[in-house]
C-alpha cells in the first residue's frame, strides 16, 4: 500500500532525509519511530503531498505522490502533529466542510460525520467552537477528519499527542480496531502505543532508516531486547 523507494529531502544542504527505502503493506499497522529531528514528520508530508521530495520514489495503493498527487491524497487519511483546524467552525460545521473538500456527497457527509464524532468522542462538544477546545479534543477533531472519507491508508503523526491517560488509552484502543480495516503509519515517541496497535516497526535516525521490520523479527535480531533498549541502542539516546 505505501512504498518508499531512496526518498531524499533537502534543505538547503541540510538533508531531513537520506536515501529512505521500505515498504508497508496492506492490512499492515507499522510504528514510524526516531528521535525528533529523524525526519520522520517530513517523510510523513512528503507522503501526505505537503512537501515534494529532493529526489526517490513514492507509492500510496499504486498512485505515485509526485505524478498523480490528487489520485494519492484521495486514499490518505493524513493526521499532522499540529493539527491546522478552524478555530472560528464548530465541530460539526468543520467536518461537514471537510467532508466536502473531500468529495463525500450529502448522505455520505452526514453518515460519516455522525460516524467520526461518535468514533472519537466528539459527541459532547460538536456544536462547540473549535478555538475554545483543549488541544486533546483539536487532536480528536484531526483524527475524526483524518477518517471522514474512509481512506484505505492512515498516515498519524503523534495521535495521542495532548490527550490524558485516560483518552490515550481509549485512543489506543481506536489504533487496534482501525487497523483492522486500514493500513496504518504511525508516528509516537511512546514505545508502549507501538507494542500496543503495531505489527511492526520502521525506526529512523538522522535522516536514515536504521531498523525495519516486524516487532517479533527486531527483537530477534536484537537478542530478545525490549523495544525501548533496541530504540535506544539504535538512535544512541543515552538512558536516564
Amino acid at each position: 500500500m505505501i512504498v518508499v523507494e531512496r526518498l531524499t529531502k533537502y534543505y538547503g544542504e541540510y538533508p531531513a532525509v537520506r536515501d529512505v527505502s521500505f515498504q508497508v503493506d496492506k492490512g499492515q499497522v507499522v510504528g514510524f519511530l526516531g528521535p525528533n529531528g529523524a525526519g520522520k514528520s517530513t517523510t510523513m508530508r512528503i507522503l501526505a503531498g505537503f512537501l515534494t521530495a529532493t529526489s526517490g520514489r513514492a507509492t500510496i495503493d499504486g498512485r505515485d505522490v509526485f505524478w498523480d498527487p490528487i489520485g494519492a491524497r484521495r486514499r490518505i487519511g493524513y493526521m499532522p502533529e499540529n493539527c491546522p483546524v478552524y478555530p472560528d467552525m464548530r465541530v460539526d460545521e468543520y467536518l461537514w466542510f471537510r467532508g466536502g473538500l473531500k468529495g463525500l456527497g450529502r448522505r455520505d457527509r452526514y453518515s460519516r460525520r455522525d460516524y467520526v464524532v461518535e468514533r472519537c468522542w466528539l459527541s459532547d462538544v460538536r456544536r462547540q467552537l473549535i478555538g475554545t477546545l483543549s488541544k486533546g479534543y483539536r487532536q480528536r477533531v484531526g483524527l475524526a477528519d483524518a477518517l471522514l472519507a474512509d481512506p484505505p491508508v492512515l498516515i498519524l503523526d503523534e495521535p495521542t499527542a495532548g490527550l490524558d491517560p485516560a483518552q490515550i488509552r481509549e485512543t489506543r484502543k481506536l489504533m487496534r480496531e482501525l487497523g483492522k480495516q486500514h493500513t496504518m503509519l504511525l508516528s509516537t515517541h511512546i514505545l508502549s502505543e507501538v507494542e500496543a496497535a503495531c505489527d511492526s516497526v520502521i525506526v529512523v535516525y538522522q535522516g536514515k532508516v536504521v531498523e525495519d521490520g516486524s516487532l517479533s523479527a527486531v527483537r530477534q535480531r536484537h537478542k530478545g531486547k525490549s523495544l525501548e533498549d533496541i530504540f535506544v541502542g539504535l538512535t544512541k539516546q543515552e538512558r536516564v
